[in-house]
């Protein structure tokens, strides 16, 4: 087992990539559906005697710098792992071609969760099972890469806390990463992280089978949940068994991907304060309150008939719908209530859509599987403007709270503020590209922040009309693969792979 954890990071990715195509065709074998229970069985043999050539030669190698190599691995795992993850999704659907199989992994692996196949009926369950659970081991490697590759670089949002230099090392962390051995780092927080994040899973497993879902709904839900994947294989919480009381527990288990502390609070990463002065928390709890209130007092401002506003039961349904999927937004995930209807119903001709792409935008926690901008900097930014704010009236103040929140405003807010431009450019550069294929500018909106937020499900409700991935050329669905990517490894993480000072002897 040492030999094994010493071999290069991405070469044990590969080999837990094998490993994981055992269990789809173990489900597709017991269903009796030879032919997909074929093709991962042999998928996963070729690509195990690969792992083991490639492990082989490469098991006296050893980096110049330990933390540069396993950021750039990371990097790497997002171009190589979803091309290796196709091979027997794609085997297993005669009539797909390889550009939408490796689409479909980008997509899961990234925990976007954006589907080609808006048929669920088109997908065997095992299939189904595969992408939830690609999806699924997604969502932990980012949370295990986070703490163990991003925060010791001072990267993926610990900066705004920290105040050190990007991709130079956070304070606190850098005798870490000089001292600890790379892949006793990684080990010893993945058997941290793993029990929890399975646990976790599991339990919401358990408990959606007691609500009425069946055995692969409900796994499914549950990896989706935890990983904020989004991925169903019945198309979406409307078509389950367990009803509110399944979308009950799905949203208390969705708090995992608001704050670190569900899984990070043991590690002392970074130094946290009392949980009610949590930032994030504060954030999401306002976003949460405020937003859905808004859209459900928005019914009084029209002309609606009498009855409907007498109708308790109505008006309640409709404030669930817009509670539920605000979180589930707000997190990425993309699921949606199956009041939803009834909410945007109840409030009318409105902005629902642009409420629901500005809340796949601000994304959840650091260190969590959430993607967009996170609400630590939205956070640090809003702390930045207020304190300005006060400045104006009395410029001669002092701005107290402490030395951390001193640091979240300054050093955290010009941090997050380069970080936000940088991801609006990445939305400008997005969007011209899918316009140069074709797409009209609403849709290519659409389409951009779906992507660069990690937020598949968010082409289906965003606008008037559904938006369908499948009706994409060749060329948009690569640009559109590669900002999943972009948005799930985050812009400054790609910037420091790509800085001199990694390529310098």
């Amino acid at each position: 087992m040492r030999r094994i954890l010493e071999l290069p990071f991405l070469v044990i990715l590969m080999g837990i990539a094998a490993c994981a195509m055992l269990l789809p065709a173990a489900h597709a074998y017991v269903h009796r559906d030879l032919a997909v229970a074929r093709a991962f069985t042999y998928a996963s043999a070729l690509l195990l005697v690969l792992v083991t050539m490639i492990g082989i030669a490469t098991a006296s190698w050893r980096p110049r710098h330990s933390g540069r190599s396993h950021l750039t691995a990371l990097c790497l795992a997002y171009a190589v792992l979803p091309v290796l993850l196709a091979v027997p999704f794609h085997e297993a659907i005669p009539d797909t071609t390889f550009l939408n199989a490796w689409f479909e992994m980008v997509s899961a692996f990234t925990t976007t969760g954006a589907t080609l196949y808006d048929d669920p009926g088109r997908l065997a369950g095992s299939l189904h099972l595969w992408r939830a659970l690609v999806g699924w081991l997604g969502g932990f490697f980012i949370l295990l890469s986070a703490v163990a590759i991003l925060a010791p670089l001072n990267l993926g949002g610990f900066e705004v806390v920290t105040g050190g230099a990007v991709g130079r090392g956070a304070v606190g962390t850098g005798q870490i990463t000089r001292i600890a051995d790379p892949s006793e780092r990684v080990t010893r927080y993945a058997l941290t992280i793993f029990p929890i994040y399975g646990g976790l899973t599991l339990v919401l497993w358990v408990l959606l089978l007691t609500a009425g879902d069946p055995g692969l709904v409900a796994l499914c839900h549950a990896m989706s949940t935890l990983s904020t994947s989004g991925i169903s294989p019945v198309g979406g919480l409307s078509g389950t068994e367990s009803g509110r009381l399944g979308e009950v527990l799905i949203f208390v288990f969705l708090g995992a991907a608001i704050t670190r502390r569900v899984f990070m609070g043991r590690l002392g990463t970074v130094a946290q304060g009392p949980i009610l002065r949590d930032p994030e928390l504060k954030m999401a709890a306002v976003c949460i309150a405020v937003l859905p209130a808004i859209q459900f007092l928005q019914h009084w401002t029209g002309s609606y008939e009498e009855d409907q506003i007498r109708n308790f039961w109505l008006a309640a349904n409709a404030f669930w719908g817009s509670i539920f999927t605000t979180l589930s937004f707000l997190t990425t995930t993309g699921f949606v209530s199956e009041d939803w209807v009834a909410a945007r119903a109840w409030a009318g001709p409105g902005s629902s859509g642009l409420i629901l792409l500005g809340l796949a935008l601000i994304g959840g926690g650091v260190a969590t599987t959430a993607g967009g901008v996170k609400l630590l900097r939205v956070y640090a930014l809003f702390k930045h403007g207020e304190r300005e704010l006060e400045r104006l009236i009395h410029p001669s103040s002092i701005g107290g709270d402490g030395p951390i929140a001193r640091r979240l405003r300054r050093e955290g807010a010009y941090v997050a503020w380069i970080f936000f431009m940088l991801f609006a450019m990445s939305i400008g550069v997005v969007m011209a590209a899918l316009t140069l294929t074709g797409l009209a500018f609403d849709p290519a909106m659409v389409f951009t922040i779906a992507a660069l937020s990690n937020t598949g499900p968010l082409a289906q409700v965003a606008s008037d009309n559904p938006l369908s991935y499948a009706i994409l050329d060749p060329l948009a669905k690569v640009i559109l693969a590669v900002a999943m990517v972009v948005g799930r490894l985050e812009t400054l993480a790609v910037l420091a792979v790509l800085a001199p000072d990694n390529w310098r002897r």
